[in-house]
């Protein structure tokens, strides 16, 4: 009985069976003949990082990546940020000032923001490498309304041998701008000898305020006085307009110094300049806070000389120049 067998494949098949297949791929077929030009797309940016590209960390409006904020953090290339969305953590918070008013006739350039103001801040810079090295520097002052919005800068202008030198007696020049860094006034303060008789009047403190730079409009007399603090203001003709009368005692510990200004009969009260008690600030450190008040009508000019004469106050007695060091 025959056994049914399966059909012998062709000798061609068997042949290709067993043979080696062939180590290089066929070649692709041939697509030109169907390919259809279309309409010109828009134009893609090269790759981040390449020449003529975009800078690494930056991502352009039609380069597509999943995290569009956050940039690869690898690599020798800096991580840069775009501008305006992560701010820098050394760059200084920006200085809100007070809105410019529109210039006004019969008044010196730069004091028409004392035209809109009954009521400043004068808020000196706190030193601390001051303490530390007991070397004078330069006073510093941010000059701002109610709202905390800056209204001026005033900056001390002494060399640094006259600040060490004479510490709270040096004569000084104190120059204010405004938002624009424009020097609107200036307030200089001569040496005065004190070494001679307390009612004479060649040492009485004094201090001139120049609107513009240049153009006195004014003084601030120092007057002695047995008790308290006294003070004249004066016009640019050394008439008294007004007087600055003082506390008995200035260096009050845990309450405000308020030097009052009064008419010249001295019953009338038109403003005042208080030292306000800061804590241990007060005490201890050399960055002190006045409080000016003034009528909101009242003259420019005098609005002006009642400001200077806030320096010459604090100049005079509360100014807290480091204990020299000492030679043993």
């Amino acid at each position: 009985m025959s056994v049914p067998t399966a059909p012998e494949p062709p000798a061609n098949e068997m042949e290709n069976r067993w043979k080696s297949p062939d180590p290089r791929p066929a070649a692709p077929p041939d697509y030109n003949s169907h390919f259809v030009p279309g309409p010109p797309g828009a134009a893609v940016p090269p790759p981040a990082g390449t020449p003529g590209g975009l800078p690494m960390g930056y991502y352009g409006p039609q380069q597509p990546t999943t995290f569009p904020y956050c940039p690869p953090t690898g690599g020798t290339h800096p991580v840069q940020y775009q501008p305006g969305r992560y701010p820098v953590s050394y760059q200084s918070a920006p200085i809100t000032w007070m809105p410019g008013p529109t210039p006004m006739p019969n008044c010196p350039p730069g004091l028409e923001y004392l035209t809109q103001l009954d009521n400043i801040h004068v808020l000196q810079h706190f030193e601390p490498l001051e303490m530390m090295t007991r070397f004078e520097t330069n006073n510093k002052y941010d000059i701002k309304n109610n709202l905390g919005q800056m209204v001026y800068i005033v900056n001390e202008d002494t060399d640094d041998f006259t600040r060490n030198a004479y510490r709270t007696l040096r004569p000084f020049v104190l120059r204010v701008t405004d938002s624009m860094g424009r020097e609107i006034m200036t307030m200089q303060r001569p040496f005065r000898c004190t070494c001679c008789c307390f009612c004479c009047p060649s040492t009485r403190q004094e201090l001139e305020v120049q609107c513009p730079p240049g153009v006195t409009v004014g003084f601030v007399m120092d007057h002695w006085n047995l008790c308290r603090a006294v003070y004249s203001i004066r016009n640019e003709k050394r008439e008294t307009v007004l007087r600055v009368r003082g506390p008995c005692s200035t260096y009050g510990c845990g309450s405000d110094s308020v030097f009052e200004v009064k008419s010249l009969d001295g019953v009338s009260s038109i403003g005042s300049i208080v030292r306000k008690w800061n804590g241990l600030m007060s005490a201890m450190g050399d960055a002190d806070h006045f409080d000016i008040s003034f009528p909101l009508d009242l003259d420019v000019r005098t609005k002006a000389l009642i400001f200077g004469a806030c320096f010459l106050i604090d100049f005079m007695y509360f100014e807290r120049s480091p204990p020299p060091r000492s030679s043993r």
